[in-house]
Parts: C-alpha cells; structure tokens; sequence
C-alpha cells in the first residue's frame, strides 16, 4: 500500500492505494506533474456516476472508518433535505 497526500489550497487529504495502482499511476503521470494534477486530469470532464461506477468495491477501509463515513453521508444528505 502507498499513501500519498494531496493539497488541493488548504484542504490536504491522504488517500491509500494499491502497489500495482501506484505503479499504474507512476506511469501515466507526467514528470513535472503532481499526484493531484495527474487526478485533476484524469477525471476531468469525466461522467461522476460512472466514475464512482467505475471505483466501486476498489476502496479499502481501516476498522469503522466505513462506518464513520457513511454516518457523514447520510447527515449531510439529511441536512440538504431539510
């Protein structure tokens, strides 16, 4: 597993992926590029749906963070409802 952290301004959030995902990405991504302009790139103009489509069942999460951020969801989109 590799952890990178990405800044987008002031928000920095760490992301962890597989061996071979990083290489996948090491090899696409350009050489004064960064992780986040290479994602930037990637899912730029992309279709959201099917991006997170696409992403399903890849994420692996610590014990209880799953949890954790589905309670977030479910608030948030309570929030909006109201």
């Amino acid at each position: 597993m590799f952890k990178h952290t990405l800044t987008g301004g002031s928000v920095v959030k760490t992301i962890t992926i597989r061996g071979d995902v990083y290489e996948k990405l090491t090899a696409v991504k350009g050489e004064d590029e960064s992780f986040s302009e290479l994602f930037e790139r990637l899912v730029e103009g992309a279709d959201p749906i099917k991006t997170l489509r696409m992403l399903r069942g890849t994420v692996e999460f610590k014990s209880g963070e799953k949890e954790k951020l589905l309670a977030e969801v479910r608030a948030r989109r309570a929030e909006r409802r109201l």
